[in-house]
């Protein structure tokens, strides 16, 4: 599998196509923030280990993680992609440690821990 960071239309984050050689190749956003990519990436990442047979020529997803395949699909690569970047016990232990530092906003304080975005850490919260 190969990853490249690429120019994609507006409003596309990333996309998994065959390579023509038997392999994948994930492409993500270049212009989205890094936070975002690396989402993006664990989503793109999901798609191939639960739905490798549906990918055909190719998956693209939007900004809101939406594509070509059913609505569940989606979620399921959300959910992995999240469980992937932020396993639930390290969570959790961030959880609990902004709420000992009395932190007022504890999705962004998490979210900085994780290097992910505050959408993708209230996906993981299951705030959204």
């Amino acid at each position: 599998m190969q990853l490249k960071a690429s120019t994609l239309p507006a409003g596309v984050s990333g996309e998994i196509r065959p390579d023509g050689a038997g392999g994948f190749v994930i492409k993500v956003n270049r212009h989205d923030s890094s936070r975002r990519q690396r989402f993006t990436i664990a989503h793109e990442i999901a798609h191939y280990l639960l739905h490798r047979d549906q990918i055909g020529m190719g998956i693209s997803d939007d900004a809101l993680y939406r594509s070509s395949l059913s609505d569940a699909r989606e979620a399921e690569a959300n959910r992995l992609a999240a469980d992937l970047l932020m396993p639930a016990n390290a969570v959790q232990v961030e959880v609990d440690n902004a709420r000992q530092l009395q932190v007022e906003d504890i999705v962004a304080f998490v979210a900085d821990k994780f290097e992910v975005s505050e959408a993708a850490m209230k996906i993981r919260l299951g705030l959204s």
